[in-house]
């Protein structure tokens, strides 16, 4: 989609790149796996109902495991479906979980279950996500917030990280845009280290060297607030918006193009948010 406006449908972003096959097999890429996740040999043999002795010899090579075992390791260890089919074609088998495009007819239902998810949740804002963060469909509350964001921002697809922290985005107009800043770079951080993603780093790497506009650079902290949650406090005609972020994703996904959506969501964090946006979209 070349912007994001109200009621805009989803449509198929690229898809990301395979993972590539490690160099060396099935038995270092799960070791990898398990030492991100600090779990001991022992520890995951339990859990995948198997011995230390047969987790040692596969991550040695000394041992080829079967495909329901690396399946069930995978799930053991909550390797994201994408890498759970990396770690098979590396063990010698075919993918397990389909990669499905978006706009595929197999998958109308689920496209049209989030079309009306995000437009239900109006006036307040709402928008599905890919992994990278490419905005796959946005509702009216996203689309008045980005009202006046630059078009080249917008075009081709537009991702929800650029708009955010860039400084001809949302950046100049987000008043704790350091501490909300940092929020987001922490998440992608989180995100990196659950997925080998060559894209999601190097965005990462692009948006955190984004130069931090001139008014949050000296800011001063702001006054303690009773919020339940981190707000995005965001300054919009002649008035500060605040919201707080929710983020769902599908339970126990089976193809990879369902597991790597989110759909995000924006609950005004007082009651002068809510006031606005009832009387400006209700």
């Amino acid at each position: 989609m070349s912007s994001v406006a109200s009621g805009a449908p989803l449509s198929p972003a690229p898809l990301a790149p395979p993972a590539p096959p490690p160099d060396k097999g099935v038995g270092p890429l799960l070791r990898l796996w398990r030492e991100r996740r600090r779990v001991s040999q022992l520890e995951l043999a339990l859990r995948a109902d198997s011995s230390a002795r047969h987790v040692s010899f596969i991550e040695t090579g000394r041992s080829r495991p079967s495909e329901e075992m690396v399946l069930r390791l995978a799930e053991r260890l909550d390797v994201p479906v994408r890498e759970r089919n990396a770690l098979l074609v590396a063990a010698g088998y075919a993918p397990h979980y389909p990669e499905t495009p978006l706009d595929d007819p197999a998958l109308d239902a689920l496209r049209d279950g989030m079309e009306r998810l995000i437009q239900g949740y109006e006036p307040y804002p709402a928008l599905v996500v890919d992994a990278c963060y490419t905005v796959l469909a946005a509702n009216r509350g996203i689309a008045m917030l980005l009202d006046g964001v630059p078009e080249a921002l917008m075009a081709p697809a537009p991702n929800a990280m650029r708009l955010t922290l860039h400084p001809r985005g949302l950046a100049p107009r987000i008043l704790n845009l350091p501490e909300w800043r940092g929020h987001l770079l922490a998440q992608m951080e989180r995100e990196i280290a659950l997925h080998r993603s060559d894209r999601l780093r190097d965005l990462y790497e692009e948006v955190s060297a984004y130069p931090i506009p001139e008014h949050a650079s000296g800011a001063e902290p702001a006054e303690p607030v009773p919020y339940f949650a981190l707000p995005m406090r965001i300054e919009h005609e002649g008035r500060v918006l605040s919201f707080v972020s929710s983020i769902s994703t599908f339970n126990t996904p089976m193809d990879v193009t369902v597991a790597e959506i989110a759909i995000e969501t924006f609950l005004p964090a007082d009651q002068a948010t809510v006031k606005f946006l009832r009387t400006r979209l209700g």
